[in-house]
């Protein structure tokens, strides 16, 4: 693929990672570090098909403003190279192939086999090619040598990744000197906004999944792990500890999301 041609690959290990027995979050329980990449992969390999649908239907289509202002703050040009991060199903990279056009290049990646077929074919239904790469990759260890992207964003993922730190880390290795990384994901919604939301995540949700996907356990899990996801200030506090500046968030409605925006200089 040209992406590895442009930047390179890198096949990196992690012994601490691979060899390690401690217990991380999956959704409400704690499972050990190896098990939870599994029982991620098959909440998505369950969701793949209807992930586009369940987003609109979630959301009432607000996840769309919510993407729309994610690519406007990334202000990309022409010739750039972009990683779109935990991809999935190739929304962002439908808007922003065009935006880099045929001088540059976006690449979908996605830890998810299922999700990244999904997107693959979307982009392609869309008449998008010459300019798009696809890329099964581990947030956590990406596989490109240092210095390769002008700008990473990662939409509604980083909360699946098991050692955020790590992925924050290795985001910030491949970023370009000047490049930025912007993460759009669920956070802490204000005060008077708490109850309903939680209301509406853990009575309607998985109904919706139900409905919709015929899979209510998956929503579940979705619902659960936005609560064991940073907040504001604490994701902002870990893209300074990977070495990001300039680091700060914008919340939209009212919390539920937030955009969080690091500088690799």
């Amino acid at each position: 693929m040209r992406s590895l041609r442009r930047c390179g690959t890198l096949i990196t290990t992690d012994d601490d990672y691979r060899m390690s027995d401690k217990t991380t979050h999956f959704g409400f329980q704690d499972v050990p570090i190896r098990e939870k990449a599994r029982k991620v992969r098959a909440v998505f390999d369950s969701v793949a098909d209807n992930y586009d649908l369940m987003n609109d239907a979630m959301s009432v289509g607000i996840h769309r403003l919510w993407k729309h202002a994610l690519i406007d703050m990334a202000a990309i040009r022409p010739g750039q190279i972009v990683l779109d991060l935990a991809g999935g199903t190739g929304d962002l990279t439908r808007k922003l192939a065009p935006r880099t056009g045929c001088s540059g290049q976006v690449v979908l990646s996605d830890i998810n086999n299922a999700m990244l077929r999904t997107g693959r074919a979307r982009v392609l239904d869309q008449g998008i090619a010459g300019n798009v790469d696809y890329l099964q990759a581990d947030a956590e260890q990406l596989p490109f040598t240092d210095n390769c992207f002008d700008s990473i964003l990662i939409a509604f993922g980083l909360r699946n990744v098991t050692r955020k730190q790590a992925a924050l880390e290795s985001m910030y290795r491949v970023l370009k000197p000047g490049g930025r990384l912007l993460i759009l994901e669920f956070s802490k919604p204000n005060a008077a906004l708490q109850p309903a939301y939680d209301f509406y995540s853990f009575n309607i949700l998985p109904r919706l999944g139900r409905l919709l996907a015929g899979d209510a356990d998956s929503y579940q899990y979705l619902a659960e792990s936005i609560r064991r996801h940073p907040d504001q200030q604490t994701l902002t506090n870990m893209l300074a500890t990977a070495g990001f500046e300039d680091c700060d968030y914008h919340n939209l409605t009212g919390g539920i999301i937030a955009i969080h925006r690091g500088y690799k200089f």
